[in-house]
């Protein structure tokens, strides 16, 4: 009981160490974010009014969003607010941005989710059979196909997809977005190109990583001693090998699900997918500040967050890595 409670305190010391990290790197990311949106070229309030505005109308404007005061003073105005769960508010829409963020969020989450589930479920068994059937057509077979998702860019197979599916075999939506508490299962129709665009090129690195772990643990001792007592192989290979080549694996995928939720731009732009990457995107065209800010901001605390949960999945899969 005592060796269960000092190891629980442990968890518990790593994970607030973790969070206490979050802090300077947020407040970096804040910094930087800030300064490089104002110096992309254009002012927001030009944008907005467009180049026929009167004078007296953008000053109005500019004075409103304090856009007139020196950077330093925009900023500890900007994360004071922030200390307060402000995000300010869009200069496009007049919407506030922590809204803004909530409605473009959940459908990059859901995307994600799709995506990461389609990719687990192509590149775990296919890397698998790589490794253990090394030098064989089915070892050649997957490692062409990976080769085609590593290259081939997530845009052209998302039109590739839409060509086929929307359009010469008018099956699946070619774009659009339905929440799934409108109708689920139209949700789950506009969500499947989406999301094999994207676990296509997921699935490709995780396989790849897949297959050269195991490979490297079935060279190891004790799996060699597992053959030798007999065991069946499907035991040996998802028992003792899958079992100690997770770490990699898992770290791949924490990193992979981390990027995909800060908002795959290109995928959520080819299907109209109104995610975070997108929004993103047009807040940086239209000069929208505080959206841009805020946007970043979400998503680099939601990448770190990501490598928080990884590292606790690690003392789950190995608690080993409990005392280290």
């Amino acid at each position: 009981m005592h060796d269960i409670r000092t190891e629980r305190q442990i968890v518990a010391q790593q994970i607030l160490g973790r969070l206490i990290s979050l802090i300077p790197i947020l407040f970096g990311v804040s910094i930087v974010v800030f300064l490089l949106v104002r110096l992309v070229p254009g002012d927001p309030v030009v944008s907005l009014l467009g180049m026929e505005a009167t004078p007296e109308a953008i000053a109005a404007l500019r004075l409103r969003y304090a856009l007139d005061d020196p950077w330093i003073v925009q900023y500890f105005t900007w994360l004071g607010n922030l200390f307060a769960g402000d995000f300010g508010r869009s200069i496009q829409s007049g919407r506030e941005v922590s809204s803004l963020l909530t409605s473009a969020l959940l459908p990059t989450l859901w995307l994600s989710l799709a995506a990461t589930i389609i990719s687990l479920a192509i590149a775990i068994p296919m890397g698998v059979v790589a490794a253990t059937r090394r030098d064989t057509a089915a070892d050649a077979m997957a490692s062409l196909l990976s080769l085609f998702g590593l290259s081939m860019p997530s845009f052209w197979i998302g039109v590739l997809l839409i060509l086929l599916f929307a359009i010469h075999l008018p099956i699946l939506p070619a774009s659009g977005y339905v929440p799934p508490s409108d109708d689920f299962g139209l949700f789950l129709w506009h969500l499947v190109l989406p999301a094999i665009t994207l676990g296509t090129a997921l699935a490709a690195a995780i396989m790849r990583m897949t297959r050269s772990t195991m490979l490297e643990v079935l060279q190891t001792d004790y799996v060699r001693t597992a053959r030798a007592k007999g065991l069946p192989r499907r035991k040996v290979i998802w028992t003792h090998a899958f079992r100690n080549a997770q770490i990699p694996i898992i770290t791949l995928i924490g990193i992979q699900f981390g990027q995909v939720l800060g908002g795959v731009v290109i995928t959520e732009t080819i299907f109209s997918w109104p995610g975070i990457g997108k929004l993103t995107v047009d807040a940086i065209f239209a000069r929208d500040y505080p959206v841009v800010q805020g946007a970043v901001l979400v998503t680099a605390g939601l990448f770190v967050f990501i490598n928080l949960v990884t590292d606790i999945i690690y003392t789950v899969v190995d608690p080993r890595l409990r005392l280290s």
